[in-house]
């Protein structure tokens, strides 16, 4: 099949590029895009830790095709903060040892970019509810879940100081 020319915003900037019709969201972002931090796990959308954010909404990259994102905003986990300069989100589950091996982490943190982008105060449950959709097989969630609260606060205090 020929080549689709695509434009697209990835991490804030305007993109464009040539794609397959039948190649991976998650595929294109690591290896065209050379973004490696979009991991790929189960490959059928259950694990989540493909998870990007596509048009400021959580989406499986391992079940959109990269000509789906036309027209679209794409943030992936690169888009957070870098080593020397973590987001709260990124600081938080530093802090609270939400990540161990490290795997689901890139999804959950985009799952909680998204849910503290529209709740910034959310409960307990609420995150869990949000991150439900992720699997980690070495957390216990717990962990995670302390670290999603910690960085709401983090967020709001960030908020209240540039107001």
């Amino acid at each position: 099949m020929k080549p689709i020319e695509i434009a697209f915003t990835l991490n804030g900037k305007p993109r464009s590029a040539e794609v397959r019709p039948r190649v991976l969201l998650s595929d294109f972002l690591r290896h065209q895009m050379g973004l490696p931090g979009t991991h790929v796990g189960c490959e059928h959308g259950v694990c989540g830790s493909c998870t990007i954010l596509l048009d400021g909404r959580s989406a499986r990259s391992c079940l959109t095709f990269a000509v789906q994102i036309d027209g679209s905003e794409v943030e992936t986990v690169e888009s957070l903060g870098t080593a020397s300069a973590l987001h709260p989100i990124q600081k938080a589950f530093q802090e609270e040892h939400g990540l161990q091996c490290g795997f689901c982490t890139p999804g959950m943190l985009m799952v909680a970019r998204e849910l503290l982008e529209h709740h910034d105060t959310p409960s307990e449950e609420e995150v869990r509810e949000a991150i439900a959709g992720n699997l980690c097989r070495c957390t216990g969630y717990q962990n995670i879940v302390a670290a999603i609260l910690s960085a709401a606060a983090k967020l709001r205090a960030e908020k209240e100081t540039t107001v």
